[in-house]
């Protein structure tokens, strides 16, 4: 495939993941992604197969996006459990962020899609496991460095994590204002920094 090839399909997938985040999957239509897209029906079937195909693209490319701009937040943190305060800090401005949408694309796709069989439901679902799986390692990664206590439980403080995000994403959709967004977010990594041992100190700062 040519450069200009490639340039083309990855114009056309960020165009989708705009669409199909702003109006969900069964409100976008053939001609919607046209018109966003810039492409006859005919060579949208040949460079993606089909709708449901795209969409499944699409929610990969936005769980892509997502996981690096998570690991660049946790790689400028002096720990661990900093690095997953400072994401919830993060998302705190997420309603001024300029997004299609401040709800999780993966979540909305849960909920749009009646068929818990149908391959997006599947694929929105495993997405979302992968996001919890790397919340887990990190929170993992503190526990191994001395900074959470040896019987804390990664599995159960990523799932609580996955949690905070979903709600604070989905208040933020209800048109929440950016001022009371940010002071849910702080609260939220306030605890996270709470669960710091008080002895504990960076590597960064010994």
């Amino acid at each position: 495939m040519t450069r200009h090839a490639l340039h083309d399909r990855d114009k056309a997938l960020s165009r989708a993941l705009e669409l199909f985040w702003r109006k969900g999957y069964h409100a976008t239509s053939l001609k919607d992604l046209e018109l966003a897209l810039d492409m006859r029906p005919g060579s949208i079937y040949a460079a993606f197969k089909s709708k449901e195909n795209l969409f499944r693209l699409v929610l990969a490319r936005y769980a892509d996006d997502m996981h690096a701009q998570t690991e660049h937040v946790f790689a400028d943190a002096p720990s661990p459990l900093a690095g997953i305060a400072a994401y919830m800090r993060r998302l705190g401005a997420l309603r001024d962020a300029g997004q299609p949408s401040c709800a999780c694309m993966l979540v909305k796709t849960i909920l749009e899609m009646p068929d818990a069989d149908a391959p997006a439901f599947a694929e929105a679902e495993a997405l979302l496991a992968q996001v919890e799986t790397r919340f887990a390692a990190r929170f993992d990664e503190a526990r191994r460095v001395g900074e959470l206590p040896p019987d804390a439980d990664p599995e159960a403080l990523a799932r609580l994590l996955q949690i905070s995000v979903m709600g604070l994403k989905s208040y933020a959709q209800r048109g929440a204002q950016s001022v009371d967004i940010m002071a849910a977010a702080e609260d939220i990594a306030a605890g996270i920094e709470a669960l710091a041992d008080p002895g504990f100190v960076p590597l960064a700062a010994r």
